[in-house]
């Protein structure tokens, strides 16, 4: 039998995909993972869901993979001492606490079908103001968020309407569902979540730490449906089944967040830029939410242990990077594979004027403009599909110049360093491009698992569990790859200025959505 140390598991439930990953605690090393894909849906233009019960498929697929890997290596499953949760945050579940089932498809995070309830929404406050709500949730009134998707359900969904009249209804983010369910569903399942998926909802006062009762009134939403809220790291029950069974889960995080740990970005001033389905810039605040006067988010970035003061987070974040890449291979079959297109780009070597903006949800970060859509703009007899693909991996950065701008603004402080994670950063033109549009170096850490890790380290800090400590983790043996800007700071100034004139071009793009009921 192998001898390893104490190993933590983390389950990391993204937009794409699910996965487990087994790390030992001493020295972050990954020891084993399965990963499964998973299929959102698309019942109409603009709708995005997922199924909830093929994510706890693929949640329990992923932890016997993991742990069948372990197996092999002859290496105890004994030797796991927690697990955390990491996932996509704001996704939306309503389901039933008698019989455990969903009363709907999730609603995802990207899901524009509230663009009438946001507008509803906007029209009730004072000064039709999309900020109203920021003091308390620090985000604006937004398609993007858990409250407007909860209550296009109590509005549409006729099973969700009974089920809270009768007192049978469960909300929670895609956190609380997998956590719920792993530790009992109908028998005896926690009904909790974490403050940093609770600070994505807007039903949640980021300063008092509390669902709040007049947000809740707002958005005309029983609090009686709401989980607990806990810290990121504690004990909040045990697997209640499975080769894990009996093993606390003591660490959990929205995805963005356990990036930021996992990038050990502990103090005030470090960022991270995660390169996903999405992209997310998340620069650490300390112990203080910065309010943003350029678009960014006010966010809770980690709370490790219940009686710890939180840290805060100033976040941009934009819609469609990744996801680009899927829209090209799926939609339009110019690529077959995400490797094409770094090959596609390399072959181009420019954009050749063309630029492509991905408003496919609209705008978020720092725009928050709903009436975008995508575009492709500046093509001439001369493009080809080469210059597309280099156009979108610029996109990708630009987005980020973007919401790096208005970081420095907001923030006051100017980065040095960019660390990024996710799966786009496999690409060094794609590093190389950013490096260039930003005018700093961005770093790539040695160990690319970094949202899993922040989650392991979240489930391994917890009291009770200790198989981590903050001296241990600032000790991981973490190197990066270093990428410097190489090209004239005039150069990357006026391709923005380009970008900015494309964006304008896309907006106002869409009127008023038509919903339609659905039960």
């Amino acid at each position: 039998m192998h001898t390893c140390g104490a190993l933590v598991g983390a389950l990391d439930q993204g937009t794409s995909s699910t996965r487990f990953l087994v790390f030992e605690a001493q020295s972050g090393k990954l020891l084993s993972k399965h990963q499964v894909p998973i299929s959102c849906v698309y019942p109409k233009e603009g709708w995005v869901e997922v199924d909830p019960k093929e994510i706890l498929r693929t949640v329990h697929e992923c932890i016997e993979g993991a742990c069948s890997t372990l197996r092999q290596q002859n290496i105890p499953i004994t030797a796991i001492k927690a697990v955390g949760i990491t996932n996509q945050r704001e996704t939306t579940i309503v389901w039933d606490r008698i019989s455990g089932e969903p009363l709907h498809n999730a609603i995802v995070w990207l899901d524009m079908r509230t663009q009438l309830t946001v507008e509803r929404l906007i029209d009730a406050t004072p000064a039709r103001d999309q900020n109203h709500l920021k003091d308390k949730t620090g985000l604006p009134i937004s398609t993007y968020f858990s409250a407007v998707k909860l209550r296009w359900l109590l509005d549409n969904c006729a099973g969700v309407q009974s089920a809270v009249q009768d007192g049978r209804a469960l909300f929670g983010t895609v956190d609380t569902w997998i956590l719920w369910n792993l530790s009992g569903g109908t028998d005896g399942g926690v009904h909790l979540t974490d403050v940093t998926n609770a600070s994505r909802t807007m039903l949640f006062n980021i300063h008092t730490l509390q669902w709040d009762s007049e947000l809740c009134e707002f958005f005309d939403i029983p609090m009686s449906i709401l989980p607990g809220v806990r810290s990121s790291s504690e004990i909040y029950a045990s697997m209640a089944a499975g080769c894990l069974s009996g093993v606390p889960i003591s660490g959990c995080l929205g995805d963005q967040s356990a990036a930021l740990v996992g990038q050990l970005c502990f103090k005030s001033g470090q960022a991270k830029n995660t390169y996903g389905t999405g992209c997310f810039l998340l620069c650490n605040t300390g112990e203080k939410p910065v309010s943003s006067a350029h678009g960014l988010l006010t966010t809770i970035a980690y709370q490790l242990g219940p009686r710890q003061v939180p840290s805060y987070a100033l976040e941009g974040s934009v819609a469609i990077a990744g996801g680009m890449v899927q829209w090209l291979r799926d939609n339009l079959g110019i690529i077959d594979s995400s490797d094409d297109l770094e090959r596609l780009a390399a072959q181009a070597g420019a954009s050749c004027g063309c630029y492509f903006v991905p408003a496919f949800s609209g705008l978020y970060a720092p725009y928050w403009d709903p009436s975008a859509r995508g575009i492709i703009c500046g093509l001439t007899r001369h493009t080809n599909k080469s210059h597309i693909a280099f156009a979108t991996m610029e996109a990708v950065c630009f987005q980020t110049g973007e919401i790096f701008e208005a970081m420095k603004q907001d923030s006051g402080n100017i980065l040095a360093l960019l660390q990024v994670d996710g799966g786009m950063t496999s690409s060094n033109l794609l590093l190389q491009l950013q490096a260039d549009i930003l005018g700093i170096p961005v770093a790539r850490p040695s160990i690319t698992e970094t949202t899993s890790l922040g989650a392991a380290i979240a489930a391994g800090m917890a009291e009770g569990i200790g198989v981590w400590h903050m001296e241990q983790i600032d000790q991981l043996d973490v190197t990066f790859e270093t990428f410097n800007p190489q090209v004239a700071p005039e150069e990357s100034t006026s391709r923005l200025q380009f970008w900015r004139k494309a964006v304008e071009r896309s907006r106002g793009w869409e009127t008023t959505m038509v919903q339609t009921k659905h039960s």
